[in-house]
């Protein structure tokens, strides 16, 4: 598989606290890769860091590099990078005073689409990606807010999708959910690996085996171990991995 992401020895502080020690992997093109390890261990920051919202926090740095596509992140325009390396957080989180249609339009928007048949066309495609459009096509001016937890947290995915990015950042998607509603995120997150990067962090083991083709175990920070899911579930290669992901602790 295609390396879309390359993390090259990066390390990461909030003030003079280090919570990121000099992270080596990649992250392929189509495919889904779990981040999984006991909490505070780094995995949100990582994906933080992978499109530069770790850098808006007042007092953070980051050293060594991201690789996107060969290119370096940190060169790019942030805005233009969060269209490429797309995000969708642990709770839904639509935007409050808008409808669902203009939820999916905002980043369409951004990006300079005014004509109203295009923003129709991309809201709609972007909506059918995400498993959605059958549910909302009749409620487009409700308020985004007014859908379910689990379709607000698929309509942040169309929010997401509608500017075409090749890498797409989950953080914990379903942990605010049901499970009928994680079944579903489930089922997308399957299907959207036959076009993105898919990257998911998940406190859920039993999620990351059923979801994902690689996983990588961060502990305090290091990353201990990264492979295929079956290589690091079944065969781990580290005591510690093989300590957590059995449950004896974490």
């Amino acid at each position: 598989m295609a390396a879309k992401l390359d993390i090259r020895e990066l390390s990461a502080w909030y003030g003079r606290r280090q919570v990121l020690y000099d992270l080596r992997f990649s992250v392929p093109d189509r495919a889904v890769t779990a981040i999984i390890g006991p909490s505070g261990c780094g995995k949100s920051t990582f994906l933080r860091c992978a499109n530069r919202l770790h850098e808006e926090v007042p007092g953070t740095r980051t050293e060594g590099a991201i690789l996107l596509d060969g290119q370096p992140i940190a060169g790019l325009d942030p805005i233009a990078l969060r269209c490429r390396v797309g995000m969708v957080f642990q709770r839904p989180a639509p935007f409050p005073n808008l409808s669902v249609f203009e939820n999916v339009a905002a980043g369409l928007r951004l990006l300079g689409v005014r004509r109203r048949d295009e923003l129709d066309q991309g809201v709609y495609e972007a909506l059918v990606a995400a498993g959605l459009w059958e549910e909302v096509e009749s409620a487009l001016d409700a308020p985004g807010v007014s859908l379910s937890g689990g379709q607000q947290q698929r309509l942040c995915i169309a929010r997401a999708l509608a500017v075409h990015p090749e890498v797409l950042l989950m953080d914990e998607p379903c942990s605010a959910l049901d499970p009928i509603a994680t079944a579903r995120i489930e089922a997308l997150i399957a299907k959207l690996r036959s076009a993105y990067a898919v990257v998911i962090v998940t406190h859920n083991l039993a999620q990351a085996l059923r979801v994902s083709d690689l996983t990588a175990f961060f502990y305090l920070g290091k990353l201990v171990e990264f492979g295929s899911t079956d290589q690091v579930f079944h065969h781990s290669q580290e005591k510690l991995t093989e300590n957590y992901v059995t449950g004896r602790f974490g």
